[in-house]
């Protein structure tokens, strides 16, 4: 009974936020702040699903212009890390996005940017153009470097496009971690804690692109280093109620 009760409501509080947001973002199409309207929406779903989100930002963090590179793991992550995403920020999606009914024409229509992972070619020139809107724009892009849900298996391995990305665009690298989501069940009243953590900012400006593999080592490292902790420190949270 919980599991319908809980889809039903989230249903319809996502299909409102669709409408509404989907007739704002028509009004101004593609805005920079059009998705950080849209993750605070989403993050209302949260109590939602049982989950309690405790959010913590490095004070490092400047107001300026970065790659945020975030763990993957599931569904939940639009109803998680989405409390933690600034504004002035875009996201970084599979092309194949667009054709979803009403969810992909909103997510462009938000001013994300799609990019095709099956066509290499296509894929550098899109990372480039983003290089180029992260600086002539102000932008910041939110970026999930494993490419791929981790189901919570720890931090998959990165690819490398988001960090040749920041290099060029002169940007830092902002590590974005969320612990483990991989107990989350609708049919639970209580689903616990979630921590989202913002690392500091990892600068780029003294790497070049023959640094790129030592780059994404270093962050990959850092991240999976504290998803171990936030996870191991969120279900001490849990358990205790």
């Amino acid at each position: 009974m919980l599991l319908i009760i809980r889809s039903i409501v989230l249903a319809l509080m996502l299909l409102l936020a669709f409408i509404f947001g989907g007739l704002y973002c028509v009004l101004r199409p593609r805005h920079r702040d059009n998705v950080h309207m849209f993750a605070k929406i989403f993050s209302w779903a949260a109590p939602v699903v049982g989950i309690k989100v405790i959010t913590r930002r490095s004070p490092l963090i400047k107001d300026e212009p970065c790659i945020y590179a975030a763990n993957h793991q599931n569904n939940y992550d639009m109803f998680t890390h989405t409390a933690v995403v600034p504004s002035g920020t875009v996201s970084l999606g599979k092309k194949s996005i667009v054709w979803m009914p009403l969810f992909g024409q909103i997510y462009w229509l938000s001013g994300n940017i799609l990019i095709d992972r099956n066509n290499r070619q296509k894929a550098f020139d899109t990372m480039a153009q983003t290089a180029e809107q992260i600086k002539n724009k102000s932008l910041s892009v939110w970026i999930f470097p494993e490419g791929t849900r981790s189901r919570g298996r720890g931090i998959l391995p990165f690819k490398s496009g988001a960090f040749h990305t920041a290099l060029a665009a002169g940007v830092p690298i902002v590590p974005v971690v969320a612990s483990c989501q991989s107990k989350i069940n609708f049919n639970r009243w209580n689903n616990g804690v979630v921590i989202i953590e913002m690392l500091d900012p990892v600068p780029t400006k003294d790497f070049d692109k023959s640094d790129v593999k030592a780059l994404v080592a270093q962050v990959h490292q850092s991240m999976a280093t504290k998803f171990a902790q936030l996870s191991e420190e969120a279900e001490q949270m849990s358990a205790k109620g």
